[in-house]
């Protein structure tokens, strides 16, 4: 190598040392300026902030992973009324309405006489009904999962299953929550907002469609019919 050639690359290579971040973050001129310095006092060097800060990726909890692995609804597992884990895969090929449900709403004496009627009408062309109770909106579900249980089949005559009592907002949701949640927001954001909110769910465990507590279970009668395929 030249004299010459050998003073330019000395040259190229005190520039890329100056200009490097470890060179810049360490010294003295630019740790004094205070536009650079760390805003919350940290020991991390500005560089370190700004370019890896920026890339890092949220870490998750193995709840949440574990219902964003999920693909469909059948790959969930919820509980009855008396405990028992049912597995939702034993309602494959089935068109699924689910609905978050409560017993002192206002919406309850108009919802779940519509919710029978339209159980009773399209059971054997393959609907199916999940109610999950919840006492996270006003405290409207007071009641324990057998007391649930007696006031829906004694004063609505519900046929259709009516799960344990979950929550459906916060970290305690159900992971079946979460799901539907994620594959279906709402207007004011995901979280369900009141008792009565509902799930459209294909026949390939797919969520279709979400509906607001104040849209009655016969009004959805058509888009029920479309996925059963009932003229």
């Amino acid at each position: 190598m030249s004299c010459s050639s050998a003073r330019v690359f000395s040259n190229l290579a005190q520039r890329i040392l100056v200009f490097s971040p470890r060179t810049l973050a360490n010294s003295p001129l630019i740790s004094s300026v205070s536009p650079f310095s760390h805003p919350i006092g940290s020991k991390r060097s500005w560089f370190s902030t700004r370019f890896c800060g920026a890339n890092r990726t949220p870490v998750l909890s193995n709840r949440s992973m574990a219902t964003q692995s999920k693909q469909s609804v059948y790959d969930f597992t919820v509980k009855d009324a008396k405990g028992q884990e049912v597995d939702l895969s034993k309602y494959r090929g089935k068109v699924l309405l689910i609905v978050n449900v409560a017993s002192q709403c206002g919406f309850t004496n108009s919802n779940y006489p519509e919710l029978t009627t339209l159980y009773q009408k399209y059971k054997d062309q393959g609907l199916e009904i999940l109610g999950f109770p919840s006492n996270q909106f006003n405290g409207q579900e007071p009641g324990s999962n057998e007391e649930i249980q007696e006031f829906v089949c004694t004063r609505f005559k519900a046929e259709y299953p009516v799960f344990a009592k979950v929550d459906v907002n916060g970290k305690n949701a159900d992971p079946l929550y979460g799901f539907l949640k994620s594959s279906k927001g709402g207007l004011l954001g995901d979280s369900i907002k009141w008792n009565f909110t509902k799930f459209l769910v294909d026949k390939e465990g797919k969520v279709v469609d979400r509906y607001a507590p104040t849209t009655t279970p016969l009004s959805i009668e058509k888009d029920i019919k479309k996925l059963l395929g009932v003229a």
